[in-house]
């Protein structure tokens, strides 16, 4: 008998999910819980933020560089926080 979605996500370890979204980020504990659709939606909004990132910092002058950085390290930061909370929560919503 296969498991289903709601069991696999059960099973899965919580913190393993949180700290994979965290650490290497763009919702690698979405691959270990199986959650595909979350995993493509976190992935295309990383690559989003990207591309935002290098299509606004080509007329960009020198001084402005580091603070388009910090931005941009920003919004990775609160994507990963953000998609380790949600796994967190998945994981407590079915046990």
């Amino acid at each position: 008998m296969t498991p289903n979605r709601e069991q696999i996500l059960a099973a899965s370890a919580g913190w393993v999910a949180v700290l994979l979204n965290v650490i290497p980020g763009l919702g690698t504990g979405y691959l270990y819980q199986r959650r595909w659709r979350a995993y493509w939606i976190t992935s295309a909004l990383a690559t989003s933020w990207f591309v935002a990132g290098a299509v606004l910092a080509q007329n960009a002058d020198a001084t402005a560089e580091s603070q388009n950085q910090l931005v941009g390290l920003i919004g990775l930061i609160v994507l990963a926080v953000v998609t380790a909370t949600e796994a967190g929560l998945a994981v407590k919503k079915v046990r």
